[in-house]
């Protein structure tokens, strides 16, 4: 399974809009196709951001959503980044991207994340993950099905 790392803009555009690749990448989570890696801080910003008035979101669906990742995602304990970002609040979804050695961060700000700060850790828009998850999938697909098809049938007699 896929260990990524989502950034709260695309969790609330996800969650806010049924249509789009943020929608698409939480429904990807909540049927367990992705593993979210997350820390305290990160968890914390998702529940504060997800319980303002203006989304309307529902108490009750946010604890459940909330206890999903917890249970059903990867909890790290992340170092300090070395180079600072343009945005401080956006440092835990870096570090714990690099602690938990996840495929990616998913993030709609990428200006916040410039690449020679980032450590090497592959930072992508939401529409750019699905066209990447869908590549890996086919690749892995495709290694499946050749090596079926190079296995040795077992001998009659």
């Amino acid at each position: 399974m896929m260990n990524i790392v989502i950034d709260t803009n695309v969790l609330v555009a996800g969650l806010l809009s049924p249509f789009g690749a943020c929608a698409e990448i939480v429904r990807m989570v909540s049927a367990g196709e992705l593993t979210l890696s997350f820390d305290a801080r990160i968890l914390s910003e998702y529940n504060e951001v997800l319980r303002r008035p203006r989304f309307g979101f529902e108490e009750e669906k946010i604890a459940t959503f909330l206890d999903f990742i917890v249970y059903r995602g990867q909890a790290v304990a992340p170092s300090p980044v070395f180079h600072s970002l343009p945005d401080p609040d956006d440092e835990p979804f870096l570090e714990v991207t690099l602690a938990s050695q996840a495929v990616c961060l998913v993030t709609g700000n990428q200006r916040h994340f410039p690449a020679e700060r980032c450590q090497g850790a592959k930072v992508i828009l939401p529409g750019d993950f699905l066209i990447f998850f869908k590549n890996q999938r086919a690749a892995k697909n495709r290694i499946t099905k050749r090596s079926t098809r190079t296995r040795k049938k077992p001998r009659a007699g």
